[in-house]
């Protein structure tokens, strides 16, 4: 590192520049990683925050894909269901976007219809005909607390809880009935019937069978995420900027580097000529890289989970390890690589060019 070291000092200008650009695609890398976490809570924390395993839906039409929009299935596809060997519960969820009032507000939910005493509910034994748990958010938005009431589908309703932070395509979980539940979708719907089925099974169960046998499809927890229509395009979208951000700092860096190294492939022949072997010198050329990346990043790192923190409340962002340190563990390894594919140059130079033996 001793030729590294002094290069730093040397260009200063040069590499204070290339570390500002390191800071900012950082900065840009790091804010959208956990914007992107954020958004996908909004849209999905309701789902993950399931007590199951995986979800039924009804079997869509050919080529189609399982969607919670268009899910409905009767009571006799939700008794068979309870029926099947290795399925320890089976709970009927319905789905549905509505709109409550309470106090002259008006707010956009997502209700959530269950059984009473339903385990998928943040507090099962409140949920009833009649009776209401609402997410902190949707308390919130209306500005009601536990005893109050508020107006569900032309119907007054009890509060009786108010627990979690549940969200479902950005709107506010409400827990009800399966009946207030339909009813505020703006239909009775099938008496007992539900969207979809949540599922707790054993490795002893044959969905699969099950399947074919009732007309559904069952997929993981993880998996149904995908049947939210506004979660795939959106967090697909965020993932591809995410992926070309990480993109553009590999080439940026290894640009930089190739522009630097045939700069200095003098100064690299010479030290050839005197006889520092072509792995010391690729040494100290990838050492001044990760000092520069190491450096950059780190305080990338430190801008965006301070502007994370400060905005926290105000946008949906998620500040974890996962969404800062992991994208600048990325950022570093992406810009070793491409500086390592740009200093390749120094094992081509010949030493004998520092002779004038070229000229």
């Amino acid at each position: 590192m001793f030729v590294a070291w002094r290069d730093l000092g040397f260009a200063k200008g040069r590499f204070a520049l290339m570390g500002t650009v390191i800071v900012l695609i950082t900065v840009l890398v790091g804010l959208l990683s956990g914007l992107t976490a954020g958004l996908g809570r909004e849209n999905t924390s309701a789902i993950t925050g399931l007590p199951a395993d995986h979800l039924v839906f009804p079997e869509p039409a050919e080529g189609g894909a399982v969607a919670f929009g268009d899910a409905a299935l009767p009571e006799r596809t939700v008794r068979e269901w309870a029926r099947v060997p290795g399925v320890r519960r089976a709970e009927p969820l319905g789905i549905a976007t509505t709109k409550a009032q309470a106090g002259g507000r008006t707010a956009a939910l997502s209700a959530f219809g269950v059984r009473p005493g339903s385990p998928l509910a943040p507090s099962a034994g409140a949920v009833g005909d009649g009776e209401t748990v609402l997410s902190e958010q949707a308390a919130e938005a209306l500005g009601v607390r536990v005893g109050g009431s508020l107006t569900l589908g032309g119907r007054s309703v009890r509060i009786t809880a108010v627990s979690g932070r549940a969200m479902y395509s950005h709107a506010p979980v409400i827990w009800t009935s399966l009946g207030d539940g339909r009813e505020a979708a703006g239909g009775p719907g099938a008496p007992g019937g539900a969207a979809v089925l949540a599922l707790s099974t054993t490795g002893a169960a044959d969905l699969a069978s099950a399947d074919r046998k009732l007309g559904t499809t069952t997929v993981t927890a993880e998996d149904a995420l995908e049947a939210i229509g506004s979660y795939s395009a959106e967090n697909g979208s965020l993932q591809l900027m995410r992926g070309f951000l990480f993109a553009i700092s590999a080439l940026v860096i290894g640009a930089f580097f190739t522009v630097w190294t045939i700069q200095r492939s003098g100064d690299v022949a010479v030290l050839k000529a005197l006889g520092a072997p072509t792995g010391y010198l690729l040494r100290d050329a990838l050492g001044q890289a990760v000092v520069l990346l190491v450096a950059g990043t780190g305080l990338g790192t430190a801008v965006a989970a301070g502007v994370g923190a400060a905005v926290d409340g105000t946008v949906p962002f998620v500040l974890e390890a996962s969404t800062v340190l992991v994208p600048a563990l990325i950022m570093i390894s992406l810009g070793a690589a491409g500086a390592a594919l740009s200093i390749r140059r120094i094992t081509s130079v010949d030493p004998l060019t520092a002779l004038g033996s070229a000229r």
